[in-house]
């Protein structure tokens, strides 16, 4: 198998607030978000990082999409370092996650467009790709409502079509379906299977169970921002629920019974 991620001893610091620490109930001054972090990815594969709220999926998906930058180690997107040619990755990826705030006072149609002219998309080729897109996520009969008044549902998937506004072969999705309601989880879900069959790579973080289940090839378990397990999804769950043998792993690991 090809890789397509390589990431190793990817580690991230962050300075606590005194406002921090007092809501925190901690004298600690620093917090280890992610600490010497390594895996790979494959092309054509959904990988899936697993761990509970706090684990430091959202830090490592931020340090991949070149948002921040890591303390330590280094990761190589299809060649591309994110330490040392962050703009080729940039290029490269494709990257949404549930924080993702639009301008409330822009429409659908105008993001769309100026995000493609940022990523120098032809006009032909936006054109087509929006009418395309806009149609799969009913996006149509809303491109020129004003973000603010769109649902959240519908403010996620207008965010999901402008991430891929220059068709990436790499797609980074920090938790795609966190805060929607099943039927908008489903659309997603639906296309993020669409997307493996037509052999994107996916790196995707999430806490929940079936949705790993659903799609990903091979996971990795990331507790206290560590790597604790990484490999196929099978081999994981031992003919067991992920959920089981999560537990389990976070049990052995953390020594507190949930």
């Amino acid at each position: 198998m090809e890789e397509i991620l390589k990431v190793e001893s990817l580690g991230k610091t962050f300075t606590l607030s005194k406002k921090q620490q007092k809501l925190e109930k901690t004298n600690e001054k620093k917090r280890i978000a992610v600490n010497h972090l390594s895996f790979t990815a494959y092309r054509g594969e959904v990988f899936g990082l697993l761990g509970p709220n706090g684990a430091g999926k959202t830090t490592t998906l931020r340090m991949l999409a070149t948002l921040i930058k890591p303390d330590q180690g280094d990761a190589v997107i299809d060649g591309s370092s994110i330490v040392k040619n962050p703009e080729e990755v940039r290029s490269k990826i494709g990257f949404l996650t549930s924080e993702l705030k639009l301008e409330q006072f822009f429409t659908p149609n105008y993001l769309y467009d100026f995000f493609s002219d940022l990523y120098g998309v032809e006009p032909s080729v936006r054109e087509e790709r929006k009418q395309k897109m806009f149609d799969r996520f009913g996006i149509s009969q809303f491109a020129e409502v004003k973000v603010g008044n769109l649902s959240t549902g519908m403010k996620q998937k207008v965010s999901l079509v402008i991430s891929l506004v220059h068709d990436p072969e790499i797609i980074i999705f920090d938790e795609p379906t966190n805060g929607l309601d099943v039927i908008t989880a489903k659309v997603v879900t639906d296309f993020l299977l669409e997307m493996k069959k037509d052999g994107k790579s996916i790196l995707v973080s999430t806490h929940i169970f079936s949705l790993i289940e659903k799609i990903c090839d091979r996971v990795g378990i990331i507790i206290n921002g560590k790597m604790i397990l990484c490999d196929d999804l099978s081999d994981i769950t031992k003919e067991k629920s992920l959920e089981d043998r999560f537990f389990e792993i976070y049990e052995e690991t953390v020594g507190e019974t949930v």
